[in-house]
Order: C-alpha cells, then structure tokens, then sequence
C-alpha cells in the first residue's frame, strides 16, 4: 500500500518533462500540504529506488545492451545515434529525475517535525540521486547543465544559456555526493533503500569514470588522480566495514528468487511473482535469438592456468564435440546431434561455464532448455551459437515451465551494486594511480579468482600480445579480469571503454571477431544442420547477416544532443561531428 501511495504521490507531485522546465500540477497535492512529516518525505524518496531498471523483458540493465565487443547481434548492432534525433530520453529523463531530487532537497528544510540529522539525511538521498542523475547526463552528453533548483521562468542562464562544461558539473556531482556520503545515516542495514553505503558504491563508480576519462580522454593527469584517489578511497571504505563480503556462488548473484541474504548486495532490485516481475530468462533462453558471446569476448577468458589463449600450454582448441541426447522439447522421440563445449569450456576460467550454455544452439540448431518447448521455433537459438545460461535457474519453473518461459513471470532478484565491482573498481584505480601492490590485488581481483578457483594475479604479470589498448600489463589484465566479472551486466562494458577511450574496437570492419561466434565447421557431417548459418572461411559463424559495418568515428565518444532541444535553446550548441 505504501508504494502504491506513492506512486499516485509521486505522480501528482512531479510530471514529466519534454525539456528542463516543468509546471506545478494543478491538484489537491501540492508540495506545501503533502510534505509534511519524515514518513512522506520517506514515500517520496522510495521511488529513487523504483527508477533503477534491474533485470527488463527487451531491454533492462543485463543482457539486452549489446553495443559492445562482447555480443555478437545478427546484422551487427548500430551506434545508439547515427543521426540527431529530434528527442531523446537519455537527455530528457534525467532531468525529469534531478527536478524529482530538487523538489525533495528544497522541501525537507521547512518540516519543523524533523531533527536537522533526519533533514541531512533525506537532503543527502536528494542529493545523491541529483548526483546520479548528472552523471548519467555527462556520460552521455557532455557538456549540459548543472541544475540545483526546481527551474521556473525567470532561470534564462538554464534555460535559455549555454551549456556549462562537463568538468564544472561533474566538480558539483563530487560535492552532492560527499555530503550524501557524510550525512545519510538511516537504513544502514538495508539492501533496497539509499544508505550511505549505496552512496559509497555510487561515489566508487561515477569517480573511476571520471578519473579514467580525464586521463584518456581529457589527457588531464592532475585531475584524473584527484578522481582516482576519491574512487580508491570509497572502495576502501566499503571493504574495511565488514559488512560485505564474496557471495560462494558466483552464477547465484544473477538467478537466485532472493539476494536479502547475499553478502555482497549492496542494493538490489526486488521482484515478486504476480506482483513484479521481468522476462529475461525468457528472452535469454526461449524462442527470441539470443545475441550471444562473440569470438572477441570467448578469446578473452583466461586458460585455467591463468594465461591467456596466446601464452597458455593448454589445449587452445574452440571445437566442442558432438553428443547425441533428447533435449527438453518432447519434439523428438530419438537423440538429436548437438555440439558439447563442455570439455572447451573446462579448460577456461570457470565463469565462462556460469554465463554459457555448454550446448551450441543457433538456427538450424535449436535447443530446448525447457521441458515442452511446442515447437521447433521455441527452441532457443543463438546469434553466435554461445547461448546465454547466467539467469536461467530451474527453480522458477512452475507448471509447464510457465515462469521461466513468461516475459512477466520471472521473479529472480537483480543486483544494482554489488561487492564484486566494488573489488574491480578498487583494483582499476590502483592501477591507474600508479601504487597498486600485491596486497591490493590479493585484497580485490584475487578475491574474485578464489571464488572461482583461478589463479592468483600478480603485479609482474607477463605480457599478453592480444593486449590491443596501449596500457601496462597490469592495467591490461585488470581491465579482463572486470571484463569477465561483469558480462552480461549493467551496460558496464561500453561505458568502460568510452572512459578508456577504447570505442574504438568496436569497429567491426578492423575488429571482425566481433562478429564472429563458435566453430562449426564440419559437423554437418555429424547430422548438425548448418544450412541455416554462414560460415567464414575459418569455420566460424558468421552473424553480421550481410549488414553493413560499424565504423569507428570520434564523434560516436558522445551523443548527439536531440535538434528539438537545440530549437528551443539554440545557445545550447551540438556535440562534435553532429
């Protein structure tokens, strides 16, 4: 009753915006009779939580963000803009948001019922959600604007100026998010609201990014340390608290019903059956294509003796073998040939069998990972035959596969910020910084390798000649290590190298293994149906479905900032190259 309290609330009190200006609704809510006491100050501050997407059903936080070199996308997935376009959410609904953290921060100072260390906290959620809110701006735009008002008509510097560098505001978001860090005191337990943990996770994150962009971008040492340090020092805040700690199970971070329980939540999205729920084990496993790993990404897991696929003594080969079995359709009475990547697989870091089926499946080759499957086409297929296992969990089965094969029936919980990227995030800065020793890998990275029984990194690390961005070994195999950690997650790979200024490789005309997926070469004579895929001359699958490249051009390090903006605010200018 509470959420849905505010909801209505929350919709009454705030509308969305086409632009930064917004209107006082017209009704009985208004924000003089409405915040009144710290539980409606509280209801209004929940839904910060609800704007985080978690798991989705054709689009979310996981999977479905596939401009990357990690997923390989039949016809090859375009830049997000190649062209202006005349509106654009990821301009717009950020603004909506930090006009929603300006209503709360300007109206927590006049309830007389709370205590000033009540009001610093309710005005720190405010200003760490303003925070966020900003980065996510920056990140995608640039230059923009600071906004620390709820704006009306007399804010012509805002509305009607020139956009203020991206270095003044992200200045502004480190002072929201200090104050955020100092004075949230409240739900310090709590893994589904804003505390100051939360608000040390967000610091970590929004200042390596910075960091990072002001030395490769920017090319500004001074203030790329200054970035790094505060992004070290968030971290270690974090893992000195024992209050976070490794979950064992690396895959049950992504499938389990619950993560309340989980030490290494920090906050996570909480879904309930009939009530809240998402698609993404059905999309990753049922009858829509999975866009799966691609070559790229497969060659970038280590060999389980910690060398890379150039430098490992290990068996190098990618050709799975065939295995005849009765998959989980009820379609074929006689075992049906599919290729087994389990003895490929066992040969490599162990979370590449968490996040992949051990089983090819691809058009021509479907499989059923799901008893029942009706037909042919409901089996699952793959762009690049690598099919997506991380959240699928034979838990959520119900009746007939009902849950898992629904695109509202799963329930599985979604982490937002979790410890293990806290461990990657400290690792990075160290090395960015110049000062990372052992006991900072074995304090973070190699925290992570243990789970999985991988061996340890060390600050000697010999050279991998696949290393294709210019930096150290260490910062090189630091940057794999998060690589692998996070796939699949968070849309944590583009934004990695667009702050390493790395876009780059995703030029699919230079870097062709983008577009590459499993070998098969040979196994039609084995029954495999193969009619249906294009094969290189290599004996790989072919996913680019004859579409055109996509080629690198400087100006894809930004979106475009939407014409319809530029015609209300001509003063507002556009981002280079558009």
């Amino acid at each position: 009753m509470k959420k849905i309290f505010l909801f209505f609330a929350a919709g009454l009190l705030l509308t969305s915006c086409s632009d930064l200006l917004d209107t006082e609704p017209y009704d009985k809510f208004t924000k003089q009779n409405y915040f009144t006491s710290e539980t409606n100050v509280q209801l209004f501050a929940n839904y910060f939580y609800n704007t985080f997407t978690g798991y989705g059903s054709g689009s979310g936080d996981y999977y479905f963000n596939n401009l990357n070199d990690d997923q390989g996308t039949t016809g090859i997935a375009k830049w997000t803009y190649t062209s202006v376009p005349a509106s654009a959410a990821s301009w717009n609904t950020p603004y909506t948001e930090i006009r929603r953290a300006n209503t709360l921060i300007a109206a927590v100072p006049g309830i007389d019922a709370m205590s000033e260390a009540s009001k610093n906290n309710w005005i720190g959620v405010g200003r760490l959600y303003r925070a966020w809110q900003h980065y996510k701006v920056v990140r995608n735009f640039g230059d923009c604007y600071w906004v620390d008002k709820e704006l009306d008509s007399s804010d012509d510097d805002i509305l009607y100026g020139a956009r203020q560098p991206r270095n003044d505001v992200m200045d502004k978001v480190l002072e929201d998010l200090n104050f955020a860090c100092a004075n949230i005191t409240m739900n310090d337990g709590s893994k589904v609201a804003f505390n100051k943990w939360v608000a040390l996770a967000m610091k970590a994150e929004i200042c390596l990014y910075e960091g990072c962009y002001s030395k490769y971008v920017a090319n500004n040492s001074s203030r790329a340390n200054t970035y790094l340090t505060e992004a070290k020092a968030a971290c270690q805040q974090i893992m000195s608290s024992g209050k976070f700690s490794l979950n064992s199970d690396y895959k049950s971070n992504f499938d389990s019903e619950n993560l309340a329980n989980n030490p290494e939540m920090i906050l996570y999205k909480h879904y309930v059956l009939g009530t809240m729920a998402h698609g993404t084990i059905d999309y990753t496993c049922g009858s829509t294509q999975v866009n799966g790993i691609n070559k790229d990404a497969f060659d970038s897991y280590l060999f389980k003796d910690g060398k890379p696929l150039a430098t490992t003594s290990m068996d190098k080969s990618d050709k799975g073998k065939i295995v005849n079995i009765i998959d989980n359709s009820g379609l074929f009475t006689d075992p049906q040939p599919y290729i087994n990547m389990v003895d490929v697989f066992a040969n490599r870091d162990p979370r590449l069998t968490a996040q992949v089926d051990t089983i090819l499946q691809f058009v021509g080759c479907g499989y059923a990972r799901f008893p029942g499957q009706a037909s042919i086409s409901a089996q699952s297929t793959s762009s690049t035959g690598y099919g997506v296992m991380l959240f699928d969990n034979v838990k959520y089965a119900g009746a007939n596969n009902a849950q898992r094969q629904s695109t509202n029936g799963n329930y599985s919980d979604a982490p937002i910020f979790w410890y293990a990227e806290i461990l990657l995030n400290y690792a990075e800065a160290c090395a960015e910084l110049g000062s990372c020793t052992q006991g900072d890998l074995d304090n973070s990275i190699n925290k992570l390798r243990d789970r999985v029984g991988m061996p340890h990194l060390t600050t000697s690390v010999a050279a991998d000649p696949a290393n294709n961005m210019g930096v150290s070994n260490l910062i090189w195999e630091v940057r794999r290590e998060r690589r692998v950690e996070m796939m699949f997650c968070m849309n944590d790979r583009y934004y990695s190298l667009q702050r390493w200024n790395q876009l780059s490789l995703l030029d699919t005309q230079k870097y062709p293994n983008l577009c590459r997926g499993a070998y098969v070469k040979g196994f039609d004579a084995d029954g495999v149906d193969l009619s249906k895929v294009t094969i290189d001359a290599d004996g790989y699958i072919n996913c680019t479905n004859n579409g055109a490249p996509r080629i690198w051009d400087t100006k894809y390090n930004l979106f475009p900032i939407p014409s319809g903006q530029i015609n209300l605010n001509p003063a507002m200018g556009q981002n280079p190259g558009w």
